[in-house]
């Protein structure tokens, strides 16, 4: 047979569009020529491909015209994961593999000289959208195995070289082949990052209540949270034991996140799913792609979108380049990121909570009452630093928190009971049930991600409650997305504290939470297990 398809699939950002690789073998001038939009990376595997199959053993068709049709034509197509759909396709037209038993899977994988294949990036979203194409077998190299098998259905063929791929495609004997190396950018160290935050406890902080009691809301809601206060303060202690009190990520969340991993090339072989909430703490000196995503060839997701459904906590925001402050308006509002380039547009999620920390100052030593400020910086220095961090950025957090520390009296009281995280979760898991079920069958989740028009038609607060939120609006102390933010708050201290309904209690509480106004001592004590 002269023609023949196989089928893999090309990313963009988190989405994957299934491709058809039609090979023609015909008589004509010699050689392979490869069109539908290939990159750089892509057109190489025109003599990866050849000299793979030639020192497989295999034939090529050396005195034959090869055109290969990457489909669909418009669609621009990157990345290595291309060499195994374009040699099996070379070699049914050729006549050395049944064109049928190419039906209804998909290849991936890279080749090397000798044949042998090679990890990539990115393989289970791969896999995902194979499956919600209808495509029920999949042949990947051998490290990701049990990544695609995590994609329920789906018929999973681990595999070393071209060699086996032919052979099992023929349903002959399965050849031997040396081990496939993992990816090069595999982790070559171990941190005990990981551990250590699993070592953090809530009940390690003194006092702080209600900053403790807005790191609550924020994680119920799922809120966006900016921390203000003196050096030593706390703020980064509280940031990073905020995954500690937030529930295990559901199913879905889980597979998001996993294959976010996957396209960054931070899956190892053997890892399974990602079941607890990221944390994410990017030095201040991070660069806009490493923060927001992008790359030379194909995206890659930056922090943003790896902490999806997590924690990603930008310390000492406001020294962050003024091009990194701006463009987190898009993921602070939506909850995505979109990477826009000349040819492409590549959106990925990045549905997290942002925790930002600042200093009053860039000394880090003013304080705002008489005879405590040892600060030296001019008020100039204080304002542009303050500066930095625009309108439309602030407007977008949700809480606002001055943390002062704690006092030696504090420290000293031996009848205070300081909750741990596991109890702290134990509410905050509450809250988000109650939020599922409100919300079941809606495109969010978490009250933090609920819409304008949803909030006002389907989830009101009382007429009383209502009517406090217009007043401050009216009088210019919230703006309209501030107004959204208080209803949203509104509804996680009521889920926090069991109510079906937000009431006007609730939403001083919440504009005390987004205005950073002290909260009251009722307000600290009305939440339920």
């Amino acid at each position: 047979m002269a023609f023949a398809t196989a089928r893999t699939v090309s990313l963009h950002g988190a989405i994957g569009h299934l491709v058809d690789v039609q090979t023609d073998v015909s008589p004509g001038q010699v050689g392979l020529t490869l069109v539908g939009r290939p990159d750089v990376t892509l057109n190489e595997a025109r003599d990866r491909c050849r000299m793979a199959i030639v020192n497989s053993r295999l034939d090529w068709p050396a005195t034959r015209r090869i055109t290969v049709l990457l489909s669909p034509a418009d669609l621009i197509k990157s990345g290595t994961h291309f060499d195994l759909a374009i040699a099996v396709s070379v070699l049914a037209a050729a006549g050395g593999l049944p064109a049928a038993a190419l039906s209804g899977t998909v290849f991936i994988g890279e080749l090397t000289l000798d044949g042998g294949l090679r990890s990539v990036p990115g393989v289970l979203p791969m896999v995902l959208a194979a499956s919600a194409r209808g495509v029920g077998r999949v042949f990947v190299p051998e490290p990701h195995a049990q990544e695609a098998a995590m994609v329920p259905g789906m018929e999973v063929i681990g595999v070393r070289s071209l060699a086996q791929v032919v052979a099992e495609l023929r349903g002959d004997e399965i050849p031997e082949a040396p081990p496939v190396a993992p990816m090069s950018g595999s982790r070559l160290l171990s941190w005990r990052g990981a551990e250590r935050r699993e070592e953090l406890d809530m009940a390690d902080l003194f006092g702080l209540e209600d900053t403790r009691y807005a790191v609550e809301v924020a994680a119920a809601g799922g809120h966006h949270l900016m921390l203000s206060g003196p050096k030593g303060a706390g703020k980064t202690s509280i940031a990073e034991r905020i995954p500690g009190i937030l529930p295990d990520l559901t199913p879905e969340e889980s597979l998001e996140l996993t294959a976010i991993h996957s396209l960054a090339g931070a899956l190892e072989p053997g890892d399974g799913l990602v079941v607890r909430p990221p944390y994410s703490a990017p030095h201040h000196d991070a660069s806009k792609a490493s923060l927001l995503g992008g790359g030379l060839n194909a995206v890659r997701p930056g922090e943003l979108s790896r902490a999806h459904a997590g924690v990603l906590f930008l310390d000492e925001f406001p020294l962050f380049r003024s091009d990194v402050i701006e463009a987190l308006r898009q993921p602070l509002e939506s909850g995505e990121v979109t990477v826009a380039r000349r040819d492409e547009s590549v959106t990925l999620p990045a549905r997290g909570m942002v925790v930002l920390a600042c200093n009053p100052c860039p000394c880090g030593e003013y304080a705002p009452q008489v005879g405590k400020s040892q600060c030296q910086c001019k008020e100039t220095q204080r304002r542009d630093y303050r500066a930095r961090i625009t309108g439309p950025v602030a407007d977008r957090i949700d809480i606002l928190r001055h943390v002062v520390g704690f006092t030696p009296g504090d420290q000293r009281d031996r009848f205070e009971r300081r909750e741990s995280s596991a109890e702290i979760r134990v509410r905050v898991e509450a809250a988000r049930r109650r939020q599922a079920r409100r919300y079941a069958g809606c495109s969010w989740r978490l009250n933090g991600q609920a819409s304008a028009p949803a909030l006002r038609d389907r989830w009101p607060v009382t007429p009383a409650a209502q009517a406090l939120v217009d007043d401050e609006t009216w009088a210019g102390r919230l703006t309209q997305r501030g107004a959204v933010r208080v209803l949203r708050l509104a509804w996680s201290v009521a889920d926090l504290a069991g109510l079906d309904q937000p009431d006007v209690a609730e939403v001083n509480a919440a504009l005390a939470l987004r205005t950073g106004a002290p909260l009251m001592v009722d307000v600290l004590s009305r939440r339920v297990g």
